[in-house]
């Protein structure tokens, strides 16, 4: 009998003790995770919830009425030649902001994966332009590219006469946006491929040297699979980056030249929204281009966590 008094006694207290943790939790979370949940609500829920609801109707600045239509607007965006357009730039756009800033930047990692103060100094150079605006820099390589700039008068006193209009020829001026946007980029898959490089064992590599292997082997078979999360982190990072890209063509082409020929679903939606005051079609423009965002990074993290696994 006593025994089982004690049980209770031991049972009832740990009972008030979990209770007293499971306050003590919910204390935490109301003093440091409440604010951060409240402005998130404030500032991101909120607004993807509205601009849901306005997709849904014929919300114009300047209209005396806001009516639902329905899925008019998402029909009107599917026979819009021009949004399509705007999809295939940003496409492109972002097959060049992924390709090349993660091509360049694994090369440029194995190239400054030395210890020096030479090395030191050319990774701080490197990773630079990505604490920079990229208005500021968007404006620079503005003056280096524009007919007549700086670009042209090295070529011009190299001999060339006739250099291509890096941003007045509609058949270059896209590639022109994003070889800058990837020259942003670069240092961050630098830093992000340096500090993967840095977590390969040395055991590793000299065991596969002392099995005769040479240094392209020894890349392709042991380091390059344990690069698998930094790609994976640069990958996801560059495509969410490529399919939102405004400010670049905001300040270099104006969605130019010619009609279209750089303007982005981002840019599209800027100049819908607040030029054309079509509230309601741009915030459906803004969700599809959140739901193929959504989607295409979803697999590709998908895919990309997949071959970490398999590695």
């Amino acid at each position: 009998m006593t025994s089982m008094q004690g049980s209770l006694r031991g049972s009832s207290q740990g009972s008030r003790q979990s209770t007293k943790n499971r306050r003590s939790n919910l204390g935490y979370f109301l003093g440091f995770g409440a604010p951060g949940l409240f402005f998130y609500a404030c500032f991101v829920f909120a607004p993807l919830v509205l601009s849901l609801g306005y997709s849904f109707t014929n919300a114009d600045a300047f209209a005396p009425h806001t009516k639902f239509t329905g899925l008019h607007n998402y029909v009107k965006l599917l026979g819009d030649p021009d949004f399509r357009m705007e999809v295939r730039v940003t496409t492109i756009l972002t097959l060049i902001i992924v390709i090349v800033p993660n091509v360049a930047g694994l090369a440029i990692a194995v190239l400054l994966n030395r210890q020096g103060r030479l090395y030191r100094a050319l990774r701080t150079v490197f990773f630079v332009p990505v604490v920079l605006s990229s208005v500021v820099v968007s404006v620079v390589w503005q003056a280096m590219l524009t007919d007549g700039g700086l670009l042209d008068t090295v070529l011009g006193s190299m001999g060339v006469k006739h250099p291509p209009g890096w941003l007045s020829d509609p058949s270059i001026a896209l590639y022109s946006v994003g070889s800058i946007a990837s020259w942003q980029l670069l240092g961050f898959c630098t830093v992000v491929y340096l500090a993967g490089l840095q977590g390969v064992p040395d055991e590793l590599l000299e065991a596969a040297a002392i099995d005769g292997a040479g240094k392209w082997t020894r890349f392709r078979r042991v380091t390059w699979p344990m690069l698998a999360p930094a790609l994976t982190i640069n990958t996801v990072m560059l495509l969410i980056t490529g399919f939102k890209t405004y400010d670049y063509v905001q300040v270099i082409t104006h969605g130019g030249p010619g009609t279209g020929t750089t303007a982005t679903v981002a840019y599209g939606v800027i100049q819908t929204g607040f030029t054309e005051n079509k509230t309601g079609m741009a915030s459906a423009m803004a969700v599809v281009m959140l739901i193929i965002v959504a989607v295409v990074s979803s697999v590709a993290l998908r895919l990309l966590q997949r071959r970490e696994v398999e590695l």
